[in-house]
């Protein structure tokens, strides 16, 4: 199973593996408090991409899409995400954003289920006919 959750926010027995997805450390948040399994910032999306979605309001269509394009040929990190949940049943991943669901947690959580669409598959559904 594949969640998300706020990283501020306490652990819980279900949460199984707790994996950090920022890039940034979250604020006034010891290590010891956030109690996570891993840091695996190597997956959160690039600093100019998190920059230019927070500069102003995004298509989340679009920022996923990028973001997507930002994690082809990383299918090591995604894998050892997915071996994560296989081995503890439940995979969560932490983010710090205060908007539950419009940051990289969630877009990433959408991409490992296959729910965000391929830029050559969105240019297809865009196209008028």
């Amino acid at each position: 199973m594949l969640r998300i959750k706020r990283v501020y926010e306490p652990p819980a027995r279900g949460d199984g593996a707790r994996v950090l997805v920022d890039r940034l450390w979250p604020r006034g948040l010891t290590k010891a408090r956030a109690r996570i399994d891993a840091w695996l910032k190597e997956v959160a999306p690039s600093g100019a991409l998190r920059r230019w979605f927070h500069e102003a309001p995004r298509d989340w269509e679009d920022f996923v899409a990028r973001y997507r394009a930002e994690l082809a040929g990383q299918d090591a990190l995604l894998d050892e995400l997915r071996r994560r949940e296989k081995e503890r049943g439940t995979l969560t991943l932490l983010f710090a954003s205060r908007d539950p669901t419009r940051n990289n947690a969630a877009a990433l959580l959408e991409i490992l289920r296959g729910q965000a669409r391929r830029p050559a598959a969105r240019a297809k559904t865009n196209k008028q006919v």
